[in-house]
């Protein structure tokens, strides 16, 4: 599987709707296991209430991303492909 970064902006006008979106994309991804796996989730202020979210995702291609979205009602503003991860030491 590929690793994808899928940026949500503004999607959530607040924190209850977002978790919501949550248990949606939970119950979809479940149901989608051998394409797509949710690696983590950063949850993006937007100003106000207003939420977005970069979301780290292995999958078997862009299609078997977008089509979770859409099953789960969530927006997607890019999918990018993530070639490389680099960690870096704890600073001493």
């Amino acid at each position: 599987m590929k690793t994808f970064a899928i940026l949500r902006r503004s999607a959530w006008q607040n924190s209850d709707v977002a978790g919501a979106a949550v248990g949606r994309s939970d119950n979809e991804a479940a149901q989608m296991s051998d394409q797509i796996r949710r690696l983590r989730t950063y949850v993006l202020g937007e100003g106000g209430e207003q939420l977005g979210s970069i979301c780290i995702y292995e999958g078997v291609d862009e299609a078997a991303i977008r089509d979770h979205a859409s099953r789960a009602d969530l927006s997607v503003d890019e999918v990018v492909e993530v070639v490389d991860t680099v960690v870096y030491p704890e600073s001493a």
